[in-house]
């Protein structure tokens, strides 16, 4: 995380070019319903252009129903204009092979799909739309969707860290299959995922009828774009926190993070004995940021648990400038740009979310909190 001052304005990427081609993240956990989610996507017609990469290891692939499945070709284009392949090499390959056709006039495709196999760590996916230089010249990771079974998810949660880690991931969550269990299991469930990951919406998906405007353009992934941030990013689980528990977040406490972890001290009946290893906390403060000692703690912290932390988002309130700083990152990725000026009347809070697996919860508060002015 380069000094944050600097960042917008050294940092090409906060003003991604017009040219840069969306790349959507597919995840779920097996018999999700990724692919009959992605057939609608793709036999819809909304006059998109969408580029398909499937992982061939994956436990169903859409070639079966939709695709020649004979065919020896990696890229298959599909009467409706979308273009379907395979991931044979590894996704930085085939992404700059997609792009080259595409400059070529070979491969017409306004964005790419990513459908990742179930047993798949999103992280990986996601790190290389920023570790390579090529790709991140031409693509713009847009958002990670991540369907969750609402049947079997309890279960999966429970045995498999990769259903955890691909909630823990999300920037948008969909239920399926909650026509299957009653409303109390799903509520349940719903509650669950929101302590895992309070960031990432949730909405019901019935047999893959999820509007486009729900999949596509969500912008929940800018890691290095200029972020459209909404000031209460947080606010609906700040609610559903101090309505469920009793907890008012509102008034004066001796400490500016008074959140509690979630997952803990949770009067839930259903969701106690849920010890997930994904979970999230925020840190507030009222008091600005040093940037020169956020930058080091911040550093040193990614160094040691990168490989533990998923996601982490914040709207910073920095010493020196009036203008909030926003930055967000995945494992050891970090990225930061200046956004909007604080407007006059608006309180300078400081906002940062950690969703991560089993991450020292004491060490980052005490730290963060080392790091103000």
């Amino acid at each position: 995380m380069s000094s944050v001052p600097d960042t917008a304005a050294a940092n090409p990427a906060t003003s991604p070019a017009p040219g840069l081609i969306p790349a959507t993240i597919l995840t779920g956990f097996l018999g999700s319903g990724k692919t009959t989610l992605l057939k609608r996507v793709l036999t819809e017609a909304h006059g998109q252009k969408i580029a398909v990469i499937e992982n061939e290891f994956g436990e169903e692939n859409i070639d079966n129903d939709i695709l020649v499945s004979e065919t020896q070709e990696q890229i298959i284009q599909l009467s409706n204009g979308c273009v379907c392949c395979t991931i044979r090499e590894d996704l930085r390959t085939t992404l700059a092979d997609l792009a080259a056709k595409r400059r070529k006039g070979e491969l017409d495709f306004e964005r790419v799909v990513i459908e990742t196999t179930g047993l798949a760590d999103p992280g990986p996916v996601a790190q290389t739309f920023f570790m390579d230089d090529e790709i991140a010249e031409t693509f713009l990771l847009d958002s990670i969707l991540t369907l969750v079974d609402a049947k079997h998810a309890n279960d999966q949660l429970d045995t498999r860290q990769e259903a955890r880690r691909q909630v823990g991931f999300a920037d948008q969550i969909f239920l399926s299959k909650t026509d299957l269990v009653d409303a109390a299991a799903v509520d349940a469930l719903s509650h669950r995922l929101k302590h895992m990951n309070p960031r990432a919406p949730q909405s019901k998906v019935h047999f893959g009828e999820v509007p486009i405007k729900d999949v596509f353009d969500l912008r929940g992934f800018n890691l290095n774009a200029k972020l459209e941030i909404d000031p209460d990013f947080l606010a609906a689980d700040e609610h559903d926190h101090a309505h469920e528990h009793g907890h008012d977040h509102g008034h004066d406490h001796a400490h500016d993070h008074h959140d509690h972890e979630h997952g803990e001290h949770c009067d839930h009946p259903h969701h106690h004995h849920h010890d997930d290893d994904v979970k999230s906390f925020v840190f507030r403060s009222e008091r600005p940021f040093n940037p020169a000692k956020l930058e080091d703690f911040l550093g040193a912290i990614v160094q040691v648990y990168g490989p533990k932390m998923l996601r982490y988002k914040g709207v910073l309130n920095m010493k020196g400038t009036d203008k909030k700083v926003i930055f967000q990152g995945v494992h050891q990725l970090m990225g930061s740009d200046l956004g909007p000026k604080w407007v006059p009347e608006e309180k300078k809070v400081s906002k940062m979310v950690f969703i991560g697996i089993d991450l020292p919860k004491d060490i980052l508060m005490q730290g963060l909190e080392g790091c103000l002015a």
